[in-house]
């Protein structure tokens, strides 16, 4: 279920989002589905047992079931939708530009923007990253993203300019791993 800090499924959500909770669950390996869903849900047999019979990307009905049953029952039906909604948004088509709702959200101020914020900073602010030269190597490696555009330098600095008009950025690690930047203004 995960050995490390990074790997770990906090039950807390201010130590991991409802978001990246559900998240966990919908990423489930198949082949864990049905054990999962006798383990973690109250669901009748006879639920568990036409989910875990499901395959190809029909699975994937029974995985986002499993994810919402934990959800609500750690965090409440209205954050496992909210979660459900926002994995929708971002992961459907055009999901670059879909909805933030329900995205977990991390603060940087005008005053940091303004002083020369670098992007590897952003993400280890956002602990989509543990630190600054992990973020470095992984936008060298392409696989971090600022409003779902690859990164390539690993020096580079985040401008006022990646701010949507609602004042957030979403910053992507991989192709699972999303949170909003919120710019907050001087003070």
């Amino acid at each position: 279920m995960g050995k490390t800090v990074g790997g770990a499924v906090w039950l807390n959500a201010e130590r991991l989002s409802p978001f990246d909770y559900w998240q966990f669950w919908r990423n489930t390996e198949d082949a864990d589905v049905g054990r999962f869903l006798r383990l973690f849900t109250d669901f009748s047999i006879g639920e568990i047992v036409a989910l875990e019979v499901l395959q190809g990307s029909l699975i994937n009905e029974a995985k986002i079931a499993l994810a919402d049953a934990c959800t609500t029952l750690l965090h409440g039906r209205e954050e496992a939708e909210k979660a459900k909604a926002a994995a929708e948004a971002v992961f459907s088509a055009g999901g670059a530009h879909g909805s933030n709702e329900g995205l977990p959200t991390f603060y940087v101020s005008q005053q940091d923007i303004d002083a020369g914020f670098s992007l590897a900073a952003a993400f280890e602010r956002a602990e989509l990253v543990a630190s600054r030269s992990e973020a470095r190597r992984l936008i060298q490696s392409g696989g971090l993203r600022l409003n779902g555009e690859v990164l390539s330098d690993p020096n580079g600095l985040i401008s006022a300019n990646a701010f949507g008009e609602d004042g957030t950025a979403r910053l992507s690690a991989g192709k699972k791993r999303h949170v909003l930047l919120h710019l907050t203004p001087k003070q």
